[in-house]
């Protein structure tokens, strides 16, 4: 039975479907005025990650993932580069969607964008102000936290204690009663899109938005709700906020992953360590930031280096090497091996610890290759299906044609005749031609492997 840390408790929870045999997720998508950073990559690729292995234990998983395209960064950012804010945003969606397949990411089932649901915002706004958790001012409404019990539940702190440290991550603004109110509804200034409202004209603020989109595509009382752990507060506790406001229940599990760090400092554009993804995919194989991800559970800070990437991308390139391998060998059809595969279970159960999963990955990877040394068929191929299959459950691609490094079919086919030719060579114990061969792989960047059960090979 799979657990998961929830951090409204703190405590490592069994995941219990709202609907048997069905589960619903739901994760804070991008706000799209500027390229994805390591940031997005991290989070994304955690959730995709959940996803693929609710979906692998048989449950069938509704997953939404928004966009905000409307927002203040937006905003000055269209006014910065004199285009609109819907083509802006939609510029950035684009760039953001193209990273994320780069990474093999799965589209979500639904990825609502902010603009289409104003209308549900409203209601839900109207609900609070007629509930009397909401107040109106002249620029404005606002969400009165004192009207809430157990504000600040999800953050772990009380009210007042957040009012001490909050600093930048409340809104300030002399129309609100207390600092940690916050904004449901924006009156409108000149020059920004608006929209009609009980209210008068204005846009919705940030936190309103995940809330009336969840509720909408997912129900009350949806099995997960998550994001970066730097979403906790003010977001996700004004989400939180918003929903039991109305009477409604929200999210039964919150799910959360740690941050990146670059050079042992939290990434940010204010510490000048921050750098897009797009730089760091053109640079590396895709698969090795995923493998790296991987390797480090989804709630602890990771590092992303050159040190970490490169040693990430060695274990891949082992990985790659075990797929060549069994390739060029001739194994029956097998089932995975079930120890393996309960193994892997175990680990992903506990917390979805993704570490441990893959480093059952690489004991199977040891122990067939052993098995094929060894000329034990069966096994090594039972061993092999549990690592195809298991990889594939973590969205891990292996092998010549992976995706995530463009593959040239013609020049592939002419080092495979090489390789052959120089098999062939040494069969007819002509040696001198099959070292002038390998000399000419070498020339070419190819490295030779021989095993006792054929001849593979990769690029240096």
């Amino acid at each position: 039975m799979l657990r998961l840390t929830d951090s409204l408790t703190g405590n490592k929870v069994e995941f219990t479907p709202r609907d048997p045999g069905k589960a619903s997720v739901y994760w804070c998508g991008p706000t799209v005025y500027d390229a994805p950073h390591l940031g997005h990559a991290r989070s994304t690729l955690a959730f995709d990650i959940l996803v693929r292995y609710l979906r692998w234990t048989g449950l069938d998983v509704t997953a939404v993932s928004n966009i905000t395209d409307i927002d203040d960064k937006i905003i000055a950012r269209a006014a910065d580069e004199g285009t609109t804010e819907p083509e802006l945003a939609q510029h950035f969606e684009d760039v953001f969607i193209t990273e994320m397949d780069r990474l093999d990411i799965a589209h979500p089932d639904l990825r609502p964008r902010a603009t289409e649901y104003v209308d549900q915002m409203i209601d839900i706004i109207s609900q609070l102000v007629d509930r009397g958790m909401a107040y109106t001012t002249g620029s404005g409404v606002y969400y009165d936290v004192d009207r809430l019990d157990g504000y600040g539940a999800l953050a772990g702190q009380s009210p007042e204690q957040l009012r001490e440290g909050a600093g930048a991550r409340v809104e300030v603004d002399d129309d609100k009663a207390d600092p940690l109110d916050f904004a449901l509804w924006k009156a409108a200034k000149p020059g920004e899109p608006t929209w009609d409202s009980p209210w008068g004209p204005g846009r919705p603020g940030w936190h309103i938005e995940c809330v009336a989109m969840s509720l909408d595509l997912l129900g009350d009382g949806f099995d997960i709700h998550g994001g970066g752990d730097d979403l906790v507060f003010p977001h996700h506790e004004n989400e939180r906020a918003e929903c039991l406001g109305c009477g409604r229940p929200f999210a039964q599990l919150w799910v959360h992953n740690g941050m990146v760090q670059v050079g042992s400092e939290k990434m940010s554009k204010s510490l000048g360590n921050f750098r897009t993804l797009a730089d760091l995919l053109d640079t590396w194989d895709p698969r090795a930031l995923r493998l790296l991800v991987l390797q480090t559970h989804y709630r602890k800070t990771m590092e992303i280096g050159e040190v970490t990437l490169t040693t990430a991308a060695a274990a891949l390139e082992r990985l790659d090497g075990f797929a060549r391998r069994i390739a060029g060998a001739d194994l029956p059809d097998a089932a995975a091996d079930e120890s393996a595969v309960e193994r892997f279970r175990t680990a992903m159960d506990d917390d979805l610890g993704t570490a441990g999963a893959m480093a059952v990955v690489f004991d199977a990877v040891r122990d067939a290759n052993r098995a094929l040394d060894a000329e034990d068929e069966n096994s090594a191929a039972a061993l092999a299906a549990a690592v195809f299959e298991l990889t594939g459950v973590l969205g891990l691609r292996l092998g010549k044609g992976a995706r995530g490094a463009p593959v040239d079919e013609g020049a592939d086919r002419a080092i495979d005749d090489l390789v052959a030719a120089r098999s062939a060579a040494k069969a007819a114990k002509d040696y001198a031609k099959a070292d002038r061969i390998r000399d000419e792989l070498t020339s070419l960047g190819i490295v030779i492997e021989d095993s006792a059960t054929g001849t593979t090979w990769r690029r240096s």
